[in-house]
């Protein structure tokens, strides 16, 4: 059990955030992270405080003119606990070993050959000296050694008058050992059957001293501290999933350095440094993140993608850190290094999400929060009830130690972090990020999922497909949209260049957005844009009409306040997101399409994938509308878009769920993000959110009817002490197990047969 940290082991001089984080020391249930939560709450400048027992963490937000670390660490001292900074989560190390883990497993392991000869003593030689001698010898081990961090627990408890389920532990097994010490040393082995009269005469129970009960402590301690073990190693297989992130990235970088007599060393990728030049051969993990300033090759993305297919990657092109180089020598200029490369941040995000709580908790947490002072007054009772009303204080007493070991807060605790943390966990396996506990409880509702067009539907790689007007309305319009980011202005450049055409300069460019660009080129002001932006001639207006017929997405060109030309593009659906469809369709989600283009386009890409609902011409501003009005229709709408200009959208759904890599955007403007570009992933979510929530009632269902079965029947003294240590590790395991299932989520086929090829439309 680890001491509560003092003021000396955290930092006295540092630039206090809004927000941080602490590992919290001292607890052992639920009770205790709902204890530590309301006093971190209570404190001046505290606006939220959150403290998960899986993860063992708090999250603080204060404000620091108000706050400051040293006094949330002292008011969580007074009451027995302690803060303390804790691990950079990307420095996590699968080598290293969990102290708790195996702290716990020593214990055990010590712990159960005493107690098989406690009761094999007990049991074979009942009525020898020498037998009841030894075996409160072998007990005394595995009371005060093997139990000690239960009895460690409750003094520390004690003295600053507050009681968590270590008093609980302490308070049983200390209880049964010193009845049978006392019996040990008091009573009369050689006593008959039958019971001993008490005062006024009433019986109590069996003669006092004829059976001991070191049997029992000795099995109490050893089922307790053998479910802390089993219950350390299944949440160290639920935090696998930030180990093996952590696992992905490379140890050490070939440094390109001038005063190297070999003009390149291997160092720790940590002495990277931003702009330092890298060189990455075949086989090699790519060691930061940056840009190619020499060579090609191929880079197998699919550890943070999970796209199979390598990307080439040539000088300008931007890696990843963590992918790995397949084919040619490249040499990369760092441009983020340790906790600002993607993969770091993905690390934090599953390592916040994991520690987060959602809204069904709360009761759990206000039922953990009063839980010990109850069970001790339901013990007392219990002792009361036996002594004053059947006689028999020593059955009462068996029975009151039955009540104080078999109640246990621990799965009321771990019930919804623990299937949140795998979950999370397993999200990030998948490629699925999700932010917490409250995205999937919202998740798991969505019945409306709502689609971006470009980026997000389509590849967003447009082609120049057709020009209509003179000689010069490709030129001009090229040279309006060299400026501009947007897929069409891309596409309108590149197919100019790959016809040969000259690309003029410009000069005052504008970018309007939903509207198009404007620029000076040759003395004109071109403009390239909607049919709201370019009132056409009816020529023109019939030439659009036409391709738009046919799919195509068309702009108008004109300069000198006149229409001078159309020109079309198409883009590409992308790969499986008709399948995309089709399964959130089979899961009873309807599916919708939003986007700025015009109708006939839209409709084309819209029944290319299958998807009868479409909302066009609707500007990046009105996306939001759009979603709020699905909302007033009382629909749960999950928005899924690029996390750039869907920003609006994507923040005023109720899940907003970016397609990307982990971009800053993405991750700031959503609340789920699919690291690949795979649209099955938006149907892999809501069922990881919906099949996660089930985990969660289940073992809310499970802590819950636990405690109100056993305690009970503990109470009536139909639940021995011994069956009772054993059911209450047992409830923390199975909470901790059942959750773990969640490991074998996985995306399931396609419901129908369904073509994956791009279409051209």
């Amino acid at each position: 059990m680890t001491e509560p940290a003092t003021r000396a082991e955290l930092p006295t001089h540092v630039e206090l955030p809004t927000h941080v984080e602490f590992d919290v020391t001292g607890m052992t249930c639920g009770s205790c992270a709902a204890r530590v939560e309301r006093v971190l709450a209570r404190q001046d400048g505290v606006a939220r405080a959150g403290v998960n027992f899986a993860t063992g963490r708090a999250n603080v937000d204060f404000d620091p003119a108000l706050a400051e670390v040293e006094g949330l660490t002292e008011a969580v001292a007074r009451i027995g606990y302690g803060l303390v900074p804790p691990a950079p989560v990307e420095e996590i190390g699968a080598e290293r070993d969990d102290p708790e883990q195996a702290a716990w497993r020593r214990r055990t392991l010590v712990a159960w050959p005493l107690t098989l000869v406690v009761l094999a003593l007990s049991t074979l030689r009942p009525g020898d000296e020498w037998a009841r001698w030894l075996a409160a010898a072998f007990t005394v081990p595995v009371q005060f050694w093997a139990g000690l961090p239960f009895l460690r627990g409750a003094a520390v408890r004690a003295r600053v008058g507050t009681a968590n389920m270590d008093t609980l532990v302490a308070i049983g097994t200390l209880s049964a050992f010193g009845l049978s010490v006392a019996g040990l040393l008091f009573g009369d082995p050689a006593a008959p059957g039958g019971n001993t009269m008490g005062p006024g005469g009433h019986a109590m129970g069996p003669a006092f001293g004829e059976h001991l009960h070191f049997d029992m402590a000795a099995l109490i301690v050893s089922f307790l501290v053998l479910g802390r073990w089993l219950e350390a190693r299944a949440k160290g297989r639920a935090t696998r999933a930030i180990t093996r992130l952590v696992e992905l990235g490379a140890h050490e970088a070939s440094l390109l350095d001038p005063a190297h007599p070999d003009g390149e060393h291997r160092v720790p990728v940590a002495r990277v440094r931003v702009g330092d030049l890298v060189r990455v051969r075949p086989g090699e993990k790519v060691p930061v993140d940056g840009v190619v300033v020499d060579g090609s090759s191929a880079v197998d993305e699919s550890m943070l993608t999970g796209e199979s297919v390598p990307v080439d990657k040539r000088p300008g092109d931007a890696v990843t850190g963590a992918t790995v180089n397949r084919q040619g020598v490249l040499t990369v200029r760092a441009t983020a290094v340790g906790r600002d490369t993607a993969l770091a941040r993905i690390v934090r995000l599953v390592a916040e999400a994991q520690g987060s709580k959602a809204p069904v908790q709360r009761l759990a947490d206000r039922v953990a929060g009063v839980f010990v002072p109850v069970v001790l007054a339901v013990a007392a009772v219990t002792f009361a009830g036996w002594a004053l009303a059947a006689g028999r204080p020593l059955d009462g007493l068996l029975a009151a130690i039955a009540v104080l070991i078999v109640a246990c807060p621990c799965a009321l605790g771990l019930a919804t972090p623990m299937a949140i943390m795998v979950g999370t966990g397993r999200g990030a396996g998948l490629g699925v990020l999700v932010k917490g506990g409250e995205v999937l409880e919202r998740a798991r509702g969505v019945d409306t999922v709502v689609f971006d067009k470009t980026g997000t539907l389509t590849v967003g790689e447009m082609s120049l497909t057709d020009v209509v007007g003179g000689p010069d309305v490709l030129a001009r319009a090229a040279a309006a949209e060299v400026g501009s980011e947007h897929p069409v202005g891309r596409a309108v450049v590149a197919g100019a260049r790959s016809r040969g055409v000259e690309v003029l300069p410009a000069t005052a460019f504008e970018a309007l957005a939903g509207q198009g660009v404007r620029a000076e080129v040759d003395g004109a002001s071109v403009v390239v844009g909607t049919r709201r932006f370019v009132a056409p001639s009816p020529e023109l207006e019939a030439a659009a009409d036409r391709l738009e017929a046919e799919g195509r997405t068309v702009v108008f060109v004109g300069w000198d306040g006149a229409a001078r030309g159309v020109l079309a593009l198409a883009d590409t659906v992308r790969p499986g997101a008709r399948a995309a469809v089709a399964e959130l369709a089979a899961m009873g989600v309807e599916v919708a399409l939003v986007t700025g283009d015009n109708a006939r386009t839209a409709a084309a890409i819209a029944a290319a994938v299958g998807i009868s609902r479409v909302m066009a011409g609707v500007l990046p501003g009105g996306k939001a509308d759009e979603i709020a009005r699905l909302q007033s229709e009382g629909r749960v709408v999950a928005m899924v878009g690029d996390g750039v200009n869907d920003g609006p959208a994507l923040a005023r759904a109720d899940v907003g769920i970016a397609i990307g890599t982990g971009t800053d955007v993405a991750l700031e403007t959503s609340g789920i993000t699919l690291l690949s570009a795979d649209l099955g992933g938006v149907a892999t979510a809501i069922r990881l959110a919906r099949t996660t929530y089930t985990t969660i009632l289940q073992n809310l269902g499970w802590a819950f009817g636990y405690n109100l079965v056993a305690i009970p029947l503990a109470a009536t003294g139909v639940l021995d002490p011994v069956v009772a240590g054993a059911a209450m590790g047992l409830s923390s395991v199975s909470v901790v197990a059942n959750s773990l299932r969640l490991y074998r989520f996985g995306r399931k086929p396609a419901v129908t047969a369904v073509a994956t090829e791009p279409l051209d439309v």
